[in-house]
């Protein structure tokens, strides 16, 4: 009797190797392999912006992030190289931060800004896109987020937002802003 469909299917998916327990690869990790961790978040906290993360949080938030499962551990990858990965995406995630913190518009009143001109087509172009989104609340939320300077999860949990209601509403946004020519103003 010939297989179904189904069972074909299920045969030729290969299994999906085991995923690294990272809380007991933490827990055996030797005095010097702790050491080495910490040397690359002193060495990677150096290269932050002014206001960054200090050593001691970049190291703390990278091994919250694999504990989590925010960043998963691939497998056969030393647990020392991935922590390194994770912090150095950290660094550039404060870093974008930073670069969109110092570009954003300045409101009336709070202080110059370097450029007038710059800050008044950014207010402009920022109000025609809070108009053009008014009557979608996702599409605000995200936005507002964006212009915050917080990362998808972050947007995600401050928003109460699903993975997928967050990438629908990403593309429904780029989308939008192409077919009105705002194209050139997305963060």
């Amino acid at each position: 009797m010939p297989a179904t469909p189904q069972q074909v299917k299920e045969r030729g998916r290969p299994a999906e190797p085991p995923r690294p327990n990272v809380r007991a690869a933490l827990a055996a990790l030797s005095e010097e392999d702790l050491l080495r961790l910490r040397s690359l978040a002193r060495l990677r906290a150096r290269a932050l912006p002014p206001d960054g993360m200090s050593w001691p949080d970049l190291l703390q938030e990278a091994v919250l992030r694999a504990l989590t499962g925010a960043r998963t551990w691939p497998t056969g990858v030393p647990l020392l190289a991935f922590l390194a990965g994770v912090m150095r995406s950290l660094c550039e995630e404060q870093w974008r931060r930073y670069r969109r913190r110092d570009h954003l518009p300045v409101p009336q009143g709070s202080g110059g800004a370097d450029d007038p001109e710059r800050a008044y087509a950014a207010a402009e172009a920022l109000a025609a896109i809070q108009q053009l989104f008014a009557p979608d609340k996702a599409a605000l939320k995200v936005i507002t987020g964006l212009i915050s300077g917080m990362v998808a999860e972050e947007i995600r949990c401050h928003y109460d937002m699903t993975a997928v209601e967050y990438d629908t509403t990403r593309r429904r946004i780029r989308r939008t802003m192409l077919r009105h020519g705002l194209a050139w103003c997305w963060p």
